[in-house]
């Protein structure tokens, strides 16, 4: 049975999501090189499929398919492009019609009788990038399975909390990194 994972940046008052511009601005002056590399190593080659909501899709498609054409654009920033393009992504939303980025598929009703599905298949893990109220909804439904936190040394004093308000759960700590620009990688799984 494949994984289910939240995969998130969390500031250090507990948002994955500010409520300014796309929500992960604040996440910009703590992604170092170290900490790319890290997820081109280490989280990367875990990943089956990722997965988002519709709010963090449309960013997500719409910064990445603009990088290939972005001639300051770092070897990087060219290569996670190229990847997230090709790999096959899933999108959860009622209200998005046409995805409008190549290997794209919507799930839009019977989501967990989809999610259950998609666990039953052979692959890797399915990951879910930033979208906090996606997994408010899979942790509500007891679908994660792990939790693989980037913490930012910053505050951003508002915004979509990574765990819904009145949540509980219990989790074992797996591993546990600092990167140069004092971001702290935790990987948690569900007890």
């Amino acid at each position: 049975m494949r994984k289910v994972v939240a995969f998130s940046h969390m500031s250090l008052d507990g948002f994955a999501a500010s409520d300014t511009g796309m929500g992960l601005e604040w996440t910009f002056h703590g992604y170092s090189p170290d900490l790319a590399a890290f997820h081109d190593e280490h989280i990367r080659p875990e990943v089956g499929n990722p997965v988002y909501g519709r709010k963090t899709f449309v960013g997500m498609r719409d910064h990445w398919s603009s990088v290939p054409d972005n001639p300051e654009a770092n070897a990087h920033d060219l290569e996670h492009a190229a990847w997230v393009t090709e790999v096959d992504k899933l999108v959860f939303s009622t209200t998005l019609e046409d995805p409008g980025w190549k290997n794209t598929r919507i799930i839009g009703s019977d989501a967990a009788a989809r999610v259950e599905e998609l666990r039953a298949e052979d692959g890797g893990a399915l990951v879910i990038y930033g979208s906090p109220s996606l997994v408010h909804w899979f942790a509500e439904a007891g679908f994660i399975d792990e939790y693989w936190v980037f913490v930012h040394p910053t505050t951003v004093g508002a915004g979509t909390p990574l765990f819904p308000a009145g949540f509980e759960t219990t989790l074992t700590l797996l591993e546990s990194k600092t990167f140069d620009a004092g971001v702290v990688y935790t990987r948690y799984a569900v007890a």
